[in-house]
């Protein structure tokens, strides 16, 4: 049962009961309006006629719908700071600030708000504010030091020094965008610096003389060591086995066959298969030569080891025996444990040294402090975003709600609802119900059930730089020149062109007119389809026996061969296909006779009811047919498909579907002539031989007694 408080008014269209929203007062009480008479409870966000940032704003979720419940939240946030709700019957997209209600705290904060932005882009004394304001007090703020997005830029961060760390941070950790559209970081990633920079100075300091045989260079030096420890470890190895063996001396080396391989091809220290020979020639319990005799491929970095290693360890050596190699990687084996345990992260390109230094100055507390003064920042401009929200919902909530809870606008005809998208021009016709669709195959197997004959179109504008598809009701005319593959043009609402061809078509009856001569169309298409078939047969026909004789001429010449016999005439056969065209014609002619007779038979006033009753006879079945589909078209699939969730039958009936597709007339007071030098000259030849084959079926019928019969 409906408890409202608020006296309602109601319009009937569409088949069913809609409420009327015609002032701020009917607007606010939507609460207590039963969610079942809305027409619709969700609606997208994208695809439709209207501003998307209001729509962004009323979308709390940010799901890319606006639901009833999201509508009836925006009605509840505006209704307590405006002091006249009639305001909200304007759609006015400029406020007046004695309108703002300041006896609440959030009134008060936004009035306040308000008058700052107009003092801020130079006019302390107006009265009122609008968007274009708004527009501009954005780019405003987001260059401002502390613009509220919880954001830090190099450029904003005060002194050379913290804008130095702001970059090493987006160095390191990565960057996130600001208002403004630059670079910068957020509060999140200052604190992963710090924490991740505090962890490795102190993983650092946990090196000593054992883990840094060499100081600051032991890493540089422990790289050029793990370099070629593999391949120096596997040619002493080579020198053991060889000194073990004498005989394996040849083996270890790679034999002439595998040198003859390699020198198939063109040679480089950066082949593969060089640096898979061993490091140097082999031979029993032989030192390692750190300048010559190298393998080519490893000879750079055997150079590296000897410089970063040998000498500051050995001294100025050329060679380095086994035992002197396994002494080198035990002095580096706590480094490697040490480094083992090296925190996962970036910030080692920064270099311990620098780390150190930006722990020990203020930059964590000054970065802190933008943040904290970012926040402060942040709530202020709250009110600056409430106060364009304010003006946004004063100027679109009752637009959005008498296309959302009822479909005012839509069945007014004083304007287009905000899913009609433009109006397509096609087959001498103007379409105004057009909406927007992203999926052809998708939407047009939703839709079927609506009853509406569909046309779906690809549109492009600027060489096809922009692209749209929609679906064009057509709901006057007929349909015998819709198909896939014509072309027309589309006028978007903001009175742009694109060029429109149809893609696919949804077939439904567009008019009682259409249906009246549907069967007829379909017999002559039929007759002229059998036709064009006979006659096609009849050339294919003449075609095969003219090769054939050609053919028969042709093998006669070459080798005349003896005549076939002919068959015996066949007179049960030929007696039974007379007797079959005899009945044939008995039975049209019977069939035209008493057609024929029973319009005799009439008096000649009653001639020509007797005709019309025999069309309506022909066409009733299709026009009674036709009138059941158009009565119940149905606006709701279409809608659904698009996203829409329609809460009633949203009924499209003939007089108003005959509204929405517009046909060409010529403009009143136009002056008309009917001589066309073109036309085709009228021929009386035809209708004498219907005349004549008229009046001979009639005499035949008399003939045979049919009349009498």
């Amino acid at each position: 049962m409906n408890t409202s408080l608020h006296t309602w008014n109601f319009f009937r269209a569409g088949g069913f009961d809609q409420v009327r929203l015609d002032s701020g007062a009917d607007l606010l009480a939507l609460n207590e309006l039963d969610q079942k008479l809305w027409v619709a409870l969700s609606c997208p966000t994208r695809g439709i006629e209207f501003d998307s940032s209001t729509l962004d704003m009323i979308d709390s979720d940010n799901d890319g719908y606006v639901r009833a419940n999201e509508i009836l939240a925006a009605v509840n946030w505006i209704a307590p700071l405006l002091k006249n709700p009639d305001s909200l019957a304007s759609e006015s997209d400029r406020l007046q600030l004695s309108n703002i209600n300041d006896s609440n705290e959030q009134g008060a904060q936004i009035l306040s708000a308000a008058r700052h932005i107009l003092k801020t882009v130079g006019k302390p004394d107006a009265d009122e504010i609008s968007l274009a304001e708004l527009q501009g007090i954005e780019k405003f703020f987001a260059g401002l030091q502390l613009n509220g997005d919880g954001v830090l830029c190099a450029k904003q961060a005060d002194g050379a020094n913290l804008q130095a760390v702001v970059t090493e941070i987006e160095k390191t950790m990565g960057s996130v965008a600001d208002v403004s559209g630059d670079q910068g970081v957020n509060e999140a990633q200052v604190a992963q610096f710090f924490a991740e920079a505090a962890e490795y100075v102190a993983w650092y300091s946990k090196a000593d003389a054992t883990v840094l045989p060499l100081g600051e260079e032991s890493e540089d030096a422990a790289a050029a060591l793990q370099a070629v420890k593999v391949k120096i470890g596997d040619y002493f190895t080579r020198c053991q086995i060889a000194a073990y063996d004498g005989r394996t001396a040849g083996l270890l080396n790679h034999s002439t066959e595998d040198y003859q391989k390699l020198a198939v091809g063109n040679l480089s220290a950066d082949n593969v298969e060089v640096a898979a020979f061993p490091l140097a020639a082999i031979e029993a319990n032989k030192s390692l030569s750190l300048l010559q005799g190298i393998n080519p491929a490893w000879q750079q970095k055997v150079e590296n080891l000897r410089t970063c290693v040998v000498l500051p360890i050995l001294g100025d050596k050329q060679n380095i025996t086994a035992t002197e190699w396994l002494a080198l990687c035990e002095k580096f084996l706590a480094f490697e444990a040490w480094q083992s345990s090296k925190p996962a992260s970036k910030i080692d390109v920064l270099g311990v040294a620098r780390l150190r230094e930006i722990l020990a100055s203020d930059s964590q507390a000054g970065l802190a402090r933008y943040f904290e003064q970012d926040k402060i920042a942040a709530a202020e401009i709250k009110e600056i975003r409430s106060v364009e929200r304010l003006i946004r919902y004063q100027r679109d909530l009752l637009q959005l709600a008498n296309n959302f809870v009822s479909f005012r606008d839509f069945y007014s005809g004083k304007k287009k609802a905000i899913f009609q998208v433009g109006t397509l021009y096609l087959d001498g016709r103007s379409c105004e119900l057009c909406i927007r669709v992203d999926e052809v195959n998708a939407h047009a197997a939703f839709a079927t059930p609506s009853g509406v004959c569909l046309a779906y179109c690809e549109l492009l504008r600027n060489g096809g730089a922009e692209k749209m598809n929609i679906v064009a009701a057509f709901t006057a005319g007929d349909s015998d020149f819709l198909r896939a593959g014509r072309h027309g043009i589309f006028y978007d609402r903001k009175g742009q062109d694109w060029n429109a061809t149809i893609v696919r078509i949804v077939d439904h009856p567009i008019s009682i007119r259409q249906a009246f001569w549907l069967p007829y169309k379909k017999v002559s298409a039929t007759i002229s389809e059998q036709m064009q078939k006979f006659a096609a047969t009849k050339v294919s026909a003449g075609h095969d026996e003219r090769v054939q004789t050609v053919t028969v001429v042709t093998s006669a010449v070459v080798a005349p061969p003896s005549a076939p016999p002919k068959p015996a005439f066949d007179v049960a056969k030929f007696a039974g296909i007379f007797a079959a065209i005899g009945l044939a014609i008995g039975a049209i002619g019977g069939m035209v006779a008493s057609i024929v007779g029973g319009i005799i038979s009439l008096k000649f006033w009653q001639i020509p009811f007797a005709f019309v009753g025999l069309m309506l006879a022909v066409s009733g079945p299709s026009m009674l047919l036709a009138w059941f589909k158009l009565k119940h078209r149905n606006l709701g699939p279409i809608l659904d498909a698009c996203g829409w969730a329609i809460n009633a039958r949203v009924l499209i009936n003939i007089p108003f579907g005959t509204s929405l597709t517009a046909l060409a007339t010529l403009p009143r007071g136009a002056q008309r002539s009917l001589v066309d030098p073109y036309a085709e000259k009228k021929s009386w030849w035809h209708f004498t031989w219907i005349f004549v084959l008229f009046w001979g079926l009639m005499v035949w019928a008399w003939y045979v007694g049919l009349f009498s019969k």
